[in-house]
């Protein structure tokens, strides 16, 4: 399953947001919204107290990918002023599957941020272990061994004896029987092969 992470940037003119409402994104299984999204709001930003009319907008594109958003572990701005007129702020914001084991905070470095009027943001998602499959059995296409298990295949399913099921009990006897046919059936006549870096899909 390919997961997509969203890296943003949204202009004073609120474009991209825009763009994004208005236009049905094919993109599934989004992970992560991130990036710079031009927007105070007091909802995110503890020293800023009026509400920005885009905050809908944001929310309903989140919403629209299964995401919320994330709160940091510790409040800081993500964006410092160049001048004394205008007031740190918090601009750069993490929308996430909160609800997920794997991650559901973010953390601001002021810090780290030398030079740069924008605060480093991470968050930590762990890597689960996989069981990776090591081997399988398959079946050539278009080969011998496909044509005798199709063929094989058929006669079993013309052979089942359909007029002696009589109640629930034996339809189930039946079924079991006939899928433990078309496993013995597939083992007989399938391929045993490690799957490799090589390997096709």
């Amino acid at each position: 399953m390919i997961q997509f992470l969203l890296n943003v940037y949204f202009n004073s003119s609120q474009s991209t947001l825009k763009y994004l409402k208005n236009t049905e994104v094919d993109l599934n299984n989004v992970l992560i919204i991130t990036g710079n999204f031009n927007i105070r709001n007091c909802l995110w930003d503890p020293c800023f107290p009026f509400y920005s009319s885009y905050k809908n907008i944001l929310f309903d594109i989140a919403d629209f990918f299964q995401l919320e958003i994330s709160k940091p572990i510790e409040n800081f701005p993500t964006r410092y002023s160049n001048n004394d007129q205008d007031s740190n702020s918090v601009l750069d914001l993490f929308f996430l599957h909160l609800k997920s084991i794997e991650f559901n905070i973010h953390h601001i470095y002021p810090d780290w941020r030398l030079f740069s009027d924008h605060t480093p943001i991470s968050v930590t998602i762990s890597i689960i272990e996989e069981q990776v499959q090591l081997l399988k059995y398959v079946l050539i296409k278009n080969s011998k061994e496909e044509d005798q298990f199709i063929t094989e295949l058929k006669n079993s399913i013309k052979n089942l004896k359909t007029n002696s099921i009589l109640n629930i009990n034996i339809l189930e006897e039946t079924v079991i029987s006939f899928a433990v046919n078309i496993n013995d059936l597939w083992y007989k006549h399938s391929k045993k092969v490690n799957i490799t870096r090589h390997s096709k899909t």
